[in-house]
């Protein structure tokens, strides 16, 4: 009797052998089963973003983003996915106040979830934490440089690595994060020669994942709806590689006349009596 023999999930340690071979990380964010399953075959990590809360919810930022939504949309993708490892964002105030506070949610994300990893922003100040994490078993990516959770902080979703002092900053806050055991970094936002900097430091092993920052970051990730074309407003950093917007609304045009005109459903739309 023949098996079916399936491949393992990719894992945080496969982002690290990809970035050892000189192989660039793909990834896109996902938080549902039918676009994660998509994604899947062409992506080496999908990101759950707290990115939902706007996306999906209409939210002028991700703070208002609970973790319940975060396990919710996860393990829509765990059950959409097969290959792909899924990391999932800890919403903001379910790991700042404390190491202990980051771990208890993380693993409840990890348990309920089945996601391979969990993501928090910060820099240096994190550190601890992120060795808190590592230690007992949560594989964590960070993400510095334009951190949305810290919008009120920072006036806004502002461009980093501007201001004379950024780049010692900001490398020291992927030096930190790095050293502390995250196998990958974000970079958001953060101006290509500081953030090409931060990328070819051997001070920064982990690997890097660029948004808005340098192409010569380990991996790039966008927003899914961003680089299909659905959101109305994108930022500098996107690249639309389709037009889905405008398909849908033709779509949706298509049938609403088709209602309107009683064209639909048609016979071969209904069911007979045999």
């Amino acid at each position: 009797m023949s098996q079916v023999i399936q491949s393992r999930r990719l894992r945080a340690v496969d982002m690290a052998k990809r970035k050892a071979e000189g192989r660039k990380i793909v990834a896109l964010t996902a938080y549902h089963a039918h676009t994660a399953g998509i994604v899947d075959e062409f992506c080496d990590f999908i990101l759950v973003g707290d990115s939902l809360g706007m996306v999906m919810h209409g939210m002028e930022s991700t703070i208002p983003v609970t973790l319940e939504m975060m396990i919710l949309q996860a393990q829509a993708v765990i059950r959409g996915t097969s290959r792909a490892l899924v990391v999932v964002d800890m919403p903001f105030g379910s790991y700042e106040a404390s190491r202990e506070q980051a771990f208890l949610n993380a693993s409840r994300v990890l348990k309920e979830t089945g996601a391979g990893a969990i993501k928090m922003e910060g820099g240096a100040h994190f550190a601890e934490t992120v060795a808190f994490l590592v230690q007992r078993g949560v594989p964590v990516m960070g993400h510095i440089g334009l951190t949305p959770q810290a919008v009120n902080v920072m006036g806004g979703f502002k461009v980093q690595g501007r201001a004379p002092d950024d780049e010692r900053r900001l490398l020291e806050d992927a030096r930190a994060i790095s050293e502390a055991g995250a196998f990958a970094i974000v970079l958001e936002g953060i101006v290509e020669p500081v953030a090409r900097t931060i990328a070819t430091s051997p001070r920064v092993t982990a690997a890097t994942i660029g948004i808005g920052a340098s192409a010569v970051c380990d991996g790039q990730i966008l927003v899914l709806e961003d680089m299909l074309g659905l959101s109305e407003r994108t930022p500098k950093f996107v690249r639309q590689f389709g037009s889905l917007r405008g398909h849908i609304e033709g779509a949706v045009r298509a049938y609403a006349e088709e209602v309107r005109a009683g064209r639909f459903p048609a016979e071969d739309n209904t069911y007979g009596v045999r």
